[in-house]
């Protein structure tokens, strides 16, 4: 009985992976560097990634007693990416990696390197020139994402498989 816990958290173990950060030095040890490899191989967000959109819209006039409306509406449409959500590779855009969240047309966000940093992470891109936050283009929309969602970068899972085959004999030796 004992033999087989120490089996079962042996495996149990074994078989838990590691998220890590993709990097260069990562596509290349494992020969990420082509459309079918890339698709093989499940991504994740290492933040949480908030996209706002609003739309307002007014107008004002007066009623037939002489009282002045002013009439405004505000909508808002934000889209949460948590933490750890899985992704799929959708295509490379240049030097930029381009993953898929959901399905649809224009679902995708692209991920690249920053530059001047040498991490070689593949950080979420938008245009930061914007006072509203990062535009990014999503579901053919203009979003903006928040300041923190601009700390996200992908990951994927890593484990380490090790085979090890051992025989062991226990000899009883000989007496005269």
């Amino acid at each position: 009985m004992k033999y087989v816990l120490f089996l079962f958290v042996g495996l149990f173990l074994v078989s838990c992976g590691t998220p890590v950060t993709l990097t260069d030095s990562i596509r290349k040890e494992f020969g990420l560097d082509n459309e079918q490899a890339m698709a093989k191989v499940q991504f994740k967000t290492s933040a949480t990634i908030i996209l706002e959109r609003s739309k307002e819209s007014g107008n004002q006039g007066t009623t037939s007693d002489g009282t002045l409306i002013q009439n405004s509406s505000k909508e808002q449409d934000r889209i949460i990416i948590p933490i750890g959500t899985d992704c799929v590779f959708e295509s490379f855009d240049g030097e930029n990696i381009v993953v898929r969240f959901e399905p649809g047309v224009g679902h995708t966000i692209s991920f690249g390197q920053r530059a001047g940093q040498s991490s070689g992470k593949y950080y979420l891109l938008a245009d930061w020139t914007k006072k509203e936050g990062g535009e990014i283009e999503y579901a053919n929309s203009t979003y903006y994402a928040t300041t923190s969602s601009g700390t996200a970068y992908i990951q994927v899972i890593k484990k380490k498989l090790q085979k090890t085959k051992r025989k062991d004999r226990v000899v009883k030796g000989m007496k005269v």
